[in-house]
């Protein structure tokens, strides 16, 4: 089952022109993931408890259709790749407006570091297997990346 939200966005996310700041979509896409952990126990207190942090690498946003005022905003989230032992991972985003509009697609790609370190580490099997329970996209693929000093 698809995890997603759904959203009346506010005054503050409209630029003169009347229509959405492309960071909003940004935003948006980012309470999403944070909801999706704190579904399952995983808020930012417990990952604080754990000394973790998800961080991103690179966030590519395709513009679609713009959103206007009044529009309600639905997002989802899906696992795009995930590495073996968790530590990089990439969702795919779709920003419907209006409930079946797609306005926007963001691709994410993220890791877990550790908050004392700030080295990318591993995540608990728990949060991993998390992962591996989520919807994949059509095109997800298991991230292969070399252990280097630097992650």
């Amino acid at each position: 089952m698809i995890f997603e939200k759904t959203f009346d966005p506010i005054w503050a996310d409209f630029d003169p022109n009347n229509h959405m700041r492309h960071t909003s979509y940004n935003n948006y896409a980012a309470e999403v993931r944070v909801a999706l952990l704190t579904a399952k126990g995983y808020n930012m207190e417990k990952l604080l408890e754990l000394d973790l942090g998800p961080v991103l690498l690179t966030e590519e946003t395709k513009f679609l259709r713009e959103i206007r005022q009044g529009e309600k905003l639905r997002v989802d989230v899906e696992l795009l790749g995930l590495s073996e032992d968790g530590r990089f991972w990439n969702m795919l985003h779709h920003l419907y407006k209006n409930g079946n509009k797609l306005s926007a697609v963001i691709k994410v790609e993220g890791a877990w570091i550790d908050l004392k370190t700030r080295k990318i580490k591993e995540p608990p099997r728990e949060i991993t297997e998390h992962f591996l329970s989520l919807p994949k996209s059509e095109d997800y693929k298991v991230i292969v990346k070399e252990k280097t000093r630097s992650n």
